[in-house]
Order: C-alpha cells, then structure tokens, then sequence
C-alpha cells in the first residue's frame, strides 16, 4: 500500500521525487498553501489531507508543541546542516516505509530520520 504525504516547504525535491518514485503519494505544502504559512497551518492541512507530514522543520518534533498523539504521523528529517545526508536519510526512511506501510502505522507517532536510523 502507498503512503500519503504532505511534504513542507522546506523539503527538497529530490526527497519528494524519491517518495513518488517509491509509489507514494506526496502532497506539496506551497499546492496548498502559502510557504510562509504558520506551522499550526501546515500541520492542521496535513490532517486534513489525511497525510503524514514530512518535515525538516525541527519544531515539528517538538513533542510539547506537536504531540503526536493528535496527528496523522509526522516524519521528521534530521539533516542538521548536512546536505548531503539526505540520499542515506531518504534511504532510511523508504526503508522504514516497506516494512510500515499502512497509514496507522504513523498515526500518532513521530519517527525520527537520521542517515544511520529512525
């Protein structure tokens, strides 16, 4: 089964297009709203779209600010200044993916997505 993304503005294409690649379905924040929108908006479209959020925007996994427990699923990517970490993060996380491939399998939860784990 594919996965539903809502990919925030700060998430490169290359990740996007990897995503697709892999047979998922990936919502673009700036399609649906502007891309300076307030978090609080960029979340609450996720949920709407019935999406998982995906994300290199570190407040999202802020579990104070965003408890998981009321989301869809959020992916945080952790790149931490390091570009060229994404292929092995992107790597990871389809990784992931193959073996969570149903939307509940994210629904209130916050994986992690570094290059050498989630």
């Amino acid at each position: 089964m594919s996965l539903r993304f809502f990919a925030d503005h700060c998430v490169p294409n290359s990740v996007v297009q990897t995503l697709r690649n892999a047979g998922h379905e990936v919502f673009l924040l700036k399609e649906h709203l502007r891309p300076d929108s307030d978090d609080r908006v960029v979340i609450a479209k996720a949920g709407e779209m019935e999406a998982i959020l995906v994300s290199l925007n570190g407040d999202f996994a802020d579990i104070v600010a965003y408890p998981p427990s009321r989301h869809k699923g959020i992916v945080a990517l952790q790149v931490r200044n390091h570009p060229e970490a994404v292929p092995a993060i992107v790597r990871r996380l389809l990784d992931y993916a193959s073996t969570h491939t149903e939307m509940q399998d994210y629904e209130g939860r916050l994986p992690i997505a570094e290059s050498h784990r989630i």
